[in-house]
């Protein structure tokens, strides 16, 4: 049970405060309601964008890593299709830096076009390196438009194309920011040897004059139900052929969210999986094979990709994956179930025993409606039963809500 406490500053700003007197080091996590979601379909990477443009200076401190340094911390960041997440480890003695650094970066940046091109030539590098220039790293640039339609899960928190941050100028920036942002706009949470009147203090100190602003309203488009598979076929000089089969599942509220969460682990989560020893051990279809889910906040995808052994071809693959999936529909034997949910369990609640990871998981749940949902998340899983696995199945794994990625590999 992670206890805490909960405040809001008059500005908006949400803070929650988790006492751990297990350790000398603070954890602070700053957890924005945006993501790529949040972007406009001609200018899409710009809260990945953000991610970098935080760490340029703000107004009143040009160098951001150099204090916090000093304060013998660490960094680092996040981006998300839903959200953006910074967060800092420190000693708790130390803990006003932390808040200091963060105000003054959430008051305003320093909107220079010299630290805008700075930040758009490592963003347009890390596009051509990671997702160019890599061995199936265009993957998701073809999978989620294939999937998604209409809601702007179409495109991955990198962006579409690089000429979206390349033609970007200042004020489009400055509108992002200042639209995105605020303090209404966010979660801060700290966990470590803290008290929250300590914590209250510095937020009402740093935080509090910061002004609440005008955020932009979310209106996403629905995805429509998909009514029939769709397939591309592509090809790249790689070394093995590979498949990625996308399928509609359910948002992250919804009540199948944890059943769906065990049927990927149940195919795929190690070397006893479904898919493991029947496609990769039995058959010897595939050399590997994944399946596992978004997560996402709205409407997700439940994913299986596998890489194809030589002379396997792409019809026989899909329709061994398929013969598995159909199997889910039929008979879940329940030591197959608990072997899951014990893996889950021990693997959420080792997590949480880390300061940070509280933090983490203390916005995020605030961000779903409510923090003390995280000491729920453990019984939702542990509620679920061989029928809601092969309910579940049947809803998902139909051939026309799924979007197949065929990826071939040339000669090299």
């Amino acid at each position: 049970m992670i206890e805490f406490d909960k405040f809001t500053l008059q500005n908006g700003l949400r803070v929650l405060v988790h006492h751990d007197s297990s350790t000398p080091i603070a954890s602070v996590n700053l957890l924005y309601n945006v993501g790529s979601r949040d972007e406009n379909p001609n200018r899409t990477g710009f809260a990945h964008l953000f991610e970098h443009l935080m760490f340029g200076g703000s107004v009143n401190i040009p160098s951001y890593d150099e204090p916090l340094e000093r304060a013998s911390g660490e960094n680092n960041a996040f981006t998300s299709n839903d959200i953006t997440n910074y967060y800092i480890t420190l000693p708790k003695d130390n803990l006003e830096t932390a808040f200091w650094l963060e105000s003054d970066r959430m008051l305003s940046l320093d909107f220079s076009q010299r630290s805008l091109d700075v930040q758009k030539s490592v963003v347009v590098e890390e596009f051509n390196q990671r997702y160019l220039n890599q061995p199936y790293g265009d993957v998701w640039l073809m999978l989620r438009p294939l999937a998604y339609k209409v809601h702007p899960y179409q495109w991955p928190t990198i962006g579409k194309d690089p000429r979206h941050i390349i033609d970007s100028n200042l004020d489009e920036v400055k509108d992002f920011f200042f639209s995105h942002y605020a303090p209404n706009n966010a979660i801060l949470c700290v966990s470590g040897n803290v008290t929250t009147y300590e914590v209250k203090t510095l937020a009402e100190k740093w935080f509090g004059p910061i002004p609440g602003r005008d955020v932009k309203t979310r209106s996403l488009p629905r995805e429509p139900k998909q009514s029939e598979q769709r397939v591309l076929e592509v090809s790249r000089r790689v070394p093995f052929n590979s498949i990625y089969m996308a399928f509609h599942m359910c948002n992250r509220m919804h009540p199948d969210y944890s059943s769906t969460d065990l049927i990927s682990d149940i195919l795929s989560n190690g070397k006893s999986s479904r898919l493991f020893q029947s496609l990769v051990k039995d058959k010897e279809l595939f050399s590997n094979i994944d399946a596992y889910i978004t997560g996402d906040m709205d409407e997700g995808l439940f994913v299986v990709a596998g890489r194809l052994n030589n002379n396997v071809q792409f019809d026989a693959a899909q329709d061994a994956i398929f013969q598995e999936l159909n199997g889910l529909k039929k008979a879940v034997e329940n030591n197959e179930i608990d072997k899951v949910k014990n893996r889950f369990e021990s693997t959420f609640t080792f997590g949480l025993t880390n300061a940070l990871e509280k933090a983490m998981n203390l916005c995020y749940f605030e961000l779903l409606g409510d923090a003390s949902m995280v000491n729920q998340v453990v019984k939702e899983y542990r509620r679920v039963t061989a029928e809601d696995v092969m309910r579940v199945s049947k809803q998902i794994f139909s051939p026309e809500n799924c979007s197949v990625l065929l990826y071939k590999a040339e000669n090299l």
